[in-house]
């Protein structure tokens, strides 16, 4: 009997996609073209750039390999670099697409890449690993989370800048947040601290909850439990600030204004150094 999904996220899919293909279809023409945090994109960029991510996984299903990177790929920059490139060609071709094909196409699309994703055994290993928490090889279930977290955010991109609320409720914000959390204790893998540290990250409200960051004679390990009553540091941030910290959204610096730090400073101020998608 396999053990239980540590941060359950598949199920979630078809209420996202749902969720987006109402909202474009919403969108006026002007809301199409607005512009949006992700800096270069506007609106309609971000919805190409979701159909991308439906599009790779239909493809690696069907047994498709991407041609190689035209340079070797040496560290995390230069993959970041790659990345950074496969997106930006994808974007300019889809600016061809009308607003409405690309609604169609994420619709289609979405369901297919869905079920690609069920068809992963949650423990056997992922094609491709969690870079930004800095596993080399990763858990399919651990993948699945990942992408969750991806249309997650790219989501509320969209939703943030036309005004739209609706993705920041707990069913659907805490998974993409306990899926972020796992990048602490790979941020903080240079911080020395005594055995027994304990730095406490609540996001605040109804949608959010607590983290707890522990140094052991391990390294750096992540509970959902306090294991110690004695909290070094806490830091406490707004929904808001937190999904946009975590996706690089906003600098380390606006995000440290807009939270409340309490206990060790120093040691809290890493916190807002995680990021957790490929940047």
């Amino acid at each position: 009997m396999e053990p239980a999904i540590p941060i359950p996220t598949l199920h979630l899919f078809p209420i996202l996609d749902k969720m987006l293909i109402e909202l474009l279809a919403s969108l006026s023409s002007e809301e199409w073209h607005k512009s949006t945090i992700a800096r270069l994109w506007i609106v309609k960029d971000i919805a190409a750039h979701l159909l991308d991510g439906n599009v790779r996984g239909i493809a690696i299903l069907n047994g498709h390999e991407a041609p190689p990177p035209a340079k070797p790929i040496n560290n995390y920059q230069d993959l970041v670099e790659f990345l950074n490139q496969l997106n930006a060609s994808w974007v300019n071709a889809m600016k061809r697409m009308s607003p409405q094909m690309l609604t169609q196409q994420l619709e289609d699309t979405g369901k297919l890449y869905t079920e690609y994703l069920k068809s992963l055994k949650p423990f056997e290993q992922a094609k491709f690993s969690v870079l930004w928490a800095g596993e080399e090889t990763s858990l399919n279930w651990f993948h699945i989370a990942r992408e969750y977290t991806e249309k997650w955010h790219h989501q509320q991109q969209i939703r943030d800048a036309v005004g739209r609320p609706g993705i920041i409720t707990k069913e659907l914000f805490l998974p993409c947040m306990d899926t972020f959390m796992y990048a602490l204790p790979f941020t903080y893998r240079d911080i020395k601290a005594d055995a027994g540290t304990m730095i406490e990250i609540t996001i605040s409200g109804d949608v959010g909850g607590n983290w707890y960051l522990q140094k052991t004679s391990y390294g750096w390990q992540l509970s959902k439990e306090a294991l110690l009553t004695n909290i070094t540091s806490e830091v406490i941030l707004s929904p808001d600030t937190a999904w946009k910290l975590f996706t690089k959204a906003i600098s380390p610096q606006i995000a440290m204004g807009l939270s409340t730090i309490k206990g060790n400073t120093s040691l809290a101020k890493t916190v807002f150094n995680t990021i957790a998608v490929m940047a």
